[in-house]
């Protein structure tokens, strides 16, 4: 009992402090401090405390409470859930942007990746033809070889021929006056 009257003094001094000051917007605390304060009283402004409590009253005072408290709670997720969501979104935009980018960029590589294979393309075709240009002219170099010395045989076939034909009519000529 004698914890209860401390409190109740409090109370008054609390009460003229709130009395004395000047108007001004309340703040949340106060505005729960007031709702506190006039639940404690009923119409007839009697304390609430000082008139005998059921167990019903004080039970649909603590559920009145606990409904309070789960609003209060599912207010918070609900913005919670608002600002993840919000978020989320932001995230999505964001990551979609950089993917948009990402694809742009992977578009110039690849055309200048073909770019690049076309050129290898052309070296290596210029590089083989070139390579088909130089086995062609070294079998060409080796037919116009071969035919100089089939020239040279015939020439000097030719030459040993027109001797050959020198000495027969030299020989038939003697042979002729030797028959005469």
């Amino acid at each position: 009992m004698s914890s209860y009257y401390p409190r109740t003094k409090d109370l008054t001094r609390t009460r003229r402090s709130v009395a004395d000051s000047p108007p001004s917007s309340p703040s949340p605390t106060d505005k729960n401090y007031r709702h506190d304060r006039l639940s404690r009283y009923d119409s007839s402004g009697e304390s609430v405390t000082e008139k005998p409590l059921g167990r019903t009253s004080s039970y649909t005072r603590r559920e009145t409470r606990l409904a309070a408290l789960n609003q209060q709670e599912q207010d918070s997720t609900r913005t919670d859930y608002k600002k993840m969501y919000a978020e989320a979104l932001h995230e999505n935009e964001r990551l979609k942007s950089r993917l948009q980018g990402s694809k742009q960029e992977l578009v110039k590589i690849r055309a200048q990746l073909e770019k690049v294979t076309q050129r290898q393309d052309r070296i290596s075709e210029r590089s083989s033809v070139l390579e088909s240009e130089k086995r062609e002219k070294q079998v060409l170099e080796k037919r116009v070889s071969d035919m100089e010395e089939e020239l040279k045989v015939l020439t000097e076939l030719k030459s040993d021929n027109q001797r050959l034909k020198d000495e027969n009519g030299a020989l038939i000529r003697v042979i002729s006056k030797l028959s005469k």
